[in-house]
């Protein structure tokens, strides 16, 4: 469509119109919803005939995640809370914190702890969330 928020615009309704049409079949809605994010975005581009705006159109739709793959994230996003839920307040924050993309001294200083002792408490939190995660996985 030319541009982002566009193209977030038109994966927007697409997406709002197969959960409506298909709550719960996601494997009946995966082809459903290429051919209308194709034909929703056609219509925003309707008019304008340019060559190089439909080849853009059909390459931001083959790169859109498979509903499939959306449901399978979003599993594994509830999965991962749900466990670091379990974990002791400290090992979680640490967790988070690094994966967010926060540095050891800015951990340290959220935590109150010094660097050098940011990257025992995140092997410790890696540690416990691998056992909750396989507990998890055999329960």
């Amino acid at each position: 469509v030319g541009d982002f928020q566009g193209a977030q615009d038109v994966a927007q309704d697409v997406f709002l119109a197969a959960y409506r049409r298909f709550p719960g079949d996601w494997e009946q809605a995966a082809g459903w919803v290429r051919v209308a994010a194709v034909h929703t975005a056609l219509n925003v581009l309707r008019g304008d005939r340019s060559r190089d705006k439909r080849q853009l159109l059909v390459h931001a739709v083959n790169s859109l995640p498979s509903v499939e793959d959306t449901v399978i994230e979003r599993e594994a996003r509830g999965e991962l809370r749900r466990v670091l839920g379990r974990l002791p307040r400290r090992s979680a924050a640490v967790l988070v914190m690094r994966h967010g993309g926060m540095s050891y001294l800015e951990i340290s200083e959220a935590l109150g702890v010094k660097v050098g002792h940011v990257g025992t408490l995140l092997r410790r939190a890696e540690s416990a969330l691998r056992k909750e995660m396989d507990r998890e996985t055999h329960s």
